[in-house]
C-alpha cells in the first residue's frame, strides 16, 4: 500500500529542505542575518545531507555492498548521519571518535547500535592515534569494509552543491550577498562556493573558525595560523581538509569558545533556537562580519545541529563554571572551589529520615558516588556506596531504613577561611571536604572540584 501523497516513506527522504528563520534581536549593523535550520533535519544536523550522499555515490560505484561495514572518522555528527543511512539500509557502522565529543552524542550512536571507537582529541594527523588514522586502519584490516573519508570523499562537497545550495538561493529570492561557514571536512563551504560561483559570482564566503584552528590563517595570509586547543566540536583543525576549496573564500573570522558557547545560550534565550557549538561560532563570526559592512546585506548562516547534543556541556552552567567560561566573583576563599552551592539548591542531598532507597535513587540520578546528609540547614552526616552497601547487602528490604541508620556521622568540615592545603589533607584520607560557615552547611569538594579550581587558576 503507498503512503498518502507528499508524507515519505523513509526517514531518509526527509533530509534537506531545511526551513530559512530571519535572526532579530541581535545587532547585525546595516544587514539582515538569516539561518538555514539544519537542525531540523532528522539527525539533527547538516550532515545528514552529505552522509546520505556519500553511501548512495558508494553504492552505485559498487564500493559498498549488501552486507558490508562502513568505517568513518567523525566528530560526531556525520557519525549520527551515517548511523541513520546505516540503519535504515542494514549496514555495520564503526566509528572513530575524538574524547572532547559530548556524551549526548555518544549515547545517540549506541542507541543507533554502533560500534564505537573513542581516541584522543590532543593529536595530530600521522599520530597512530589520530582518529582518521585509526579509522584507516581499522578499515585495513576488516574484511567487507568500506572507508567513507568524508574529509577526501567528492560526494561530500556535491551533497551541499546540488541541494543545500540551490534551496538557499531558492529561499532568498535569489539575493544572498554573504555566506558564513565553518570547515570541518570542508564540504559545506566547498559545495556551496561552487554553487555560488555559477548563479551568483558576487556572493561572499566566509569562514568561521574557532580561535586554536589553523584555517583561519590560510584564508588571511595564506599560511596556518596559530595552533591550539580548543572546545568547539565539528569545525576547525591543524591542516585544509582535502576536499576543502577556500579559493573564494577571503574573509576569516576567528572565534573563541567562549564567545561561542555564550552565543549559543544567548540564541536560546532570544529566539528559542536550540543549537550547537559550532552554530555560536557561526553566528558570532556573521554578526562580526555584518556590523562591519557599510552598505546593507543580506548573510545567510547555518543553524548546524541541534543543542540538546550539548546538554551536559555548553547549556549546563556547572559546567561552564568547571571550564571558567562563566565566572564567579572571586572571594580568595573555598566558596571559590564550589561550582555546586547548596543555598542554590545545587547539591544533591538527603536528609537523616529519608530511605536508603531514595539516597540510592538520588545517587543513580545524579551519577554521584556519595551524598551529604542534611537537616535544617546543618550537614549532619554523609553516605556513600560502600555504607549503602554494607546496609543492604543481607537484606534488600534494609533499602527501606533510614539514611540516619547507615550514615558516617563523623565529618571532615572546614571553614571557607581553610587553606587548600587544609583541603588536601582531607582529600589524602580519601574523604571529601564539608566546607560549614556559622554552622550551615555551604557545599562539598572533591578531587575533582580541587582540579578544575587548580585548572581554572592556569588560565
Amino acid at each position: 500500500m503507498s503512503s498518502p501523497a507528499g508524507i515519505p516513506s523513509s526517514v531518509l527522504d526527509m533530509i534537506g529542505n531545511t526551513s530559512m528563520l530571519e535572526l532579530t534581536g541581535f545587532d547585525a549593523g546595516l544587514c539582515r542575518v538569516f539561518l538555514k535550520l539544519e537542525n531540523q533535519n532528522p539527525g539533527g544536523s547538516i550532515k545528514d545531507r552529505m552522509a546520505l550522499a556519500m553511501v548512495t555515490a558508494a553504492e552505485r560505484s559498487g564500493q559498498l555492498q549488501p552486507g558490508n561495514t562502513i568505517v568513518e572518522a567523525t566528530a560526531g555528527n556525520t557519525g549520527i548521519g551515517l548511523a541513520l543511512v546505516a540503519a535504515v539500509k542494514g549496514y555495520r557502522l564503526i566509528l572513530v571518535i575524538p574524547d572532547k565529543m559530548s556524551t549526548e552524542k555518544i549515547a545517540h550512536l549506541r542507541a543507533l547500535g554502533v560500534d564505537i571507537r573513542i581516541t584522543r582529541s590532543d593529536v595530530s594527523p600521522g599520530h597512530p592515534d589520530y582518529y582518521q588514522d585509526m579509522a584507516a586502519r581499522i578499515t585495513a584490516r576488516t574484511p567487507g569494509a568500506y572507508y567513507v573519508n568524508q574529509f577526501a570523499n567528492a560526494a561530500n562537497p556535491r551533497a551541499h552543491e546540488q541541494t543545500t545550495g540551490p534551496e538557499i538561493w531558492e529561499q532568498m529570492n535569489h539575493e544572498v550577498d554573504a555566506v558564513v561557514c565553518g570547515v570541518g571536512s570542508g564540504g559545506t563551504i566547498t559545495g556551496l562556493s561552487r554553487f555560488f560561483a555559477r548563479v551568483s559570482p558576487q556572493t561572499e564566503m566566509v569562514l568561521a573558525d574557532p580561535v586554536g584552528s589553523t584555517l583561519a590563517g590560510y584564508v588571511q595570509t595564506g599560511k596556518p595560523g596559530p595552533s591550539g586547543s580548543y572546545a568547539v566540536e565539528g569545525i576547525g583543525g591543524t591542516c585544509v581538509p582535502q576536499i576543502a576549496d577556500l579559493s573564494r573564500v577571503h574573509r576569516a573570522f576567528s572565534i573563541g569558545d567562549k564567545e561561542s558557547f555564550m552565543m549559543a545560550r544567548e540564541l536560546l534565550r532570544e529566539s528559542g533556537i536550540l543549537a550547537g557549538s559550532t552554530t555560536g561560532t557561526l553566528v558570532s563570526a556573521a554578526l562580526q562580519y555584518c556590523r562591519e559592512q557599510t552598505a546593507a546585506k543580506r548573510v545567510v548562516t547555518f543553524v548546524c545541529d541541534s543543542g540538546n547534543k550539548y546538554l551536559s556541556k555548553l547549556f549546563s552552567d556547572y559546567w561552564m563554571i568547571d571550564q571558567g567560561y562563566i565566572e564567579r566573583p572571586v572571594t580568595g576563599t573555598l566558596r571559590d572551589l564550589l561550582t555546586r552551592r547548596y543555598e542554590e539548591g545545587s547539591v544533591i542531598t538527603v536528609t537523616p529520615d529519608d530511605t536508603l532507597l531514595t539516597a540510592f535513587q538520588r545517587m543513580r540520578i545524579a551519577d554521584v558516588s556519595q551524598v551529604p546528609v542534611v537537616e535544617e540547614g546543618r550537614a549532619v552526616g554523609i553516605l556513600d556506596e560502600s555504607d549503602l552497601l554494607l546496609a543492604v547487602h543481607d537484606d534488600e528490604s534494609h533499602f527501606r531504613q533510614p539514611v540516619r541508620s547507615a550514615m558516617t556521622s563523623r565529618l571532615e568540615t572546614v571553614p571557607p577561611s581553610a587553606s587548600l592545603t587544609d583541603v588536601q589533607r582531607i582529600l589524602d584520607k580519601g574523604l571529601v571536604a564539608l566546607v560549614v560557615e556559622n554552622d550551615h552547611f555551604r557545599g562539598l569538594i572533591t578531587r575533582s572540584d580541587l582540579l578544575s579550581h587548580l585548572r581554572r587558576r592556569l588560565k
